[in-house]
């Protein structure tokens, strides 16, 4: 959440915000008016019970009638307070339920607009050119097929549409992916972890992943558990509800875990092969820092990944996009797009967010300052998700053979393999 005073402070840049968004910021009237209704409910519980315990010593002193009387009154006061309290109580579920609706703050120079108004920062590296080359690209499926890599018939009959499996070759590129990402992250001073793939409703809630993308989450009812769609989710809720020492920051994780997500309202979209699926395996890096270094440390997150990309020897393009298409955590994002010769153009494989103190807030995660305790930054970045980087592999590396030639960074955790070859069936 964003701080709460800036609602009284400065609803206008609330406003704004939730304009640049494309959201309706009549939301702000809504919580004003609730924010004054709320307060109003609390002074007047608390005006009647600071008249019931002074009526308390009253009765101790009176005697007869009088007494009485102050008892009578003392019985309505206890009715009066119950009421009180419980419409203070509901002022104030009334007032966090919209607050809880309010996304975080996005900076004026951040694009205005939806997902089509990104703005493109850089185009590094040069598309192929099959054509010269003398022959036409194959899709990843088919690469995939002719190497035995992945099988998407079976994952529709073990598990249905989206699910796939990686076999032989595909499942050996994986881990050397894997373990090249993990190499990379350690020597960026990043501790790996393996977080678990269910979470609690607080650790959803309070990255904001029950907002607008509750459609696109699974949940285990009898359990009162979510699947993660992203490691994001266990990072951020790693240090909840803790006072982090400030000596310590930035603090700098990465996850290898696997996400789900539902891909609700992308029915007819990308259904071909493994490019938008249900299931895949995601290294994310995650950061915990002061406030002030954010951007900076965002800017960081951004370099690991191009670093990473260029590495595997693929054209790509750095994308920030506008306010419309931010989630609710984040504050600005950039994403690569790395170039798919079947579909001739850019397609996203990895994403940064800073999120500002907006998680940190919801979760209660935060630091001992000079000027005192005050929620943290985090911020997290996609270095490796899987399926999309195997496909940009894949087809930006094939061969007329059906040969894939394996980028130089890749050989060592493939056993100095130069190049993935086609299987006999």
């Amino acid at each position: 959440m964003i701080d709460p005073r800036l609602l009284r402070t400065d609803p206008d840049r609330i406003r704004a915000t939730l304009r640049a968004r494309g959201e309706d910021s009549a939301l702000v009237d809504e919580l004003l008016v609730a924010d004054e209704e709320r307060r109003a409910a609390i002074a007047g519980f608390e005006a009647r019970r600071a008249e019931q315990k002074g009526l308390g010593k009253e009765v101790a002193r009176a005697q007869g009638e009088e007494k009485a009387a102050l008892l009578a009154r003392t019985k309505e006061l206890a009715a009066e307070v119950k009421q009180l309290d419980a419409a203070a109580s509901a002022a104030g579920v009334r007032f966090d339920s919209l607050f809880a609706r309010v996304p975080n703050l996005v900076p004026d120079d951040v694009p205005a607009g939806g997902e089509d108004d990104f703005v493109v920062l850089e185009t590094v590296g040069t598309a192929r050119d099959f054509e010269a080359e003398g022959f036409d690209p194959r899709d990843h499926l088919e690469l995939g097929e002719i190497l035995s890599a992945i099988d998407t018939e079976r994952g529709a009959k073990v598990s249905g549409s989206r699910f796939y499996f990686l076999t032989g070759q595909g499942a050996e590129l994986e881990l050397a992916l894997l373990n090249l990402a993990m190499s990379k992250a350690l020597s960026w001073g990043f501790t790996p972890i393996l977080p678990p793939a269910l979470v609690k409703p607080s650790a959803m809630e309070g990255t904001g992943f029950l907002g607008q993308a509750a459609q696109d989450v699974y949940h285990l009812p009898d359990d009162d558990l979510y699947l993660v769609g992203t490691a994001e989710v266990p990072l951020a809720a790693y240090h909840s509800d803790e006072i982090l020492d400030v000596a310590k920051l930035p603090l700098r994780y990465a996850g290898y875990s696997p996400s789900f997500r539902r891909e609700a309202g992308s029915y007819g979209k990308d259904t071909r092969g493994i490019f938008r699926v249900h299931w895949f395996d995601k290294v994310e890096m995650f950061v915990y820092c002061a406030p002030e270094d954010a951007e900076a440390q965002h800017r960081a997150l951004l370099g690991f990944e191009k670093e990473f990309i260029e590495a595997l020897e693929l054209p790509y393009q750095v994308l920030e996009l506008a306010a419309g298409d931010l989630g609710m955590s984040a504050a600005r994002k950039y994403d690569c797009y790395a170039w798919f010769p079947s579909q001739q153009r850019y397609r996203e494989i990895t994403s940064t967010s800073n999120c500002t103190d907006f998680q940190a807030r919801r979760l209660g995660i935060r630091a001992r300052f000079e000027g005192g305790t005050a929620p943290v930054a985090t911020l997290n970045g996609t270095l490796c998700a899987m399926p999309r980087v195997i496909i940009a592999l894949l087809e930006n590396h094939q061969q007329a053979d059906g040969s894939v030639v394996l980028p130089e960074a890749l050989r060592p955790y493939l056993g100095g393999r130069e190049r993935l070859v086609p299987v006999q069936r």
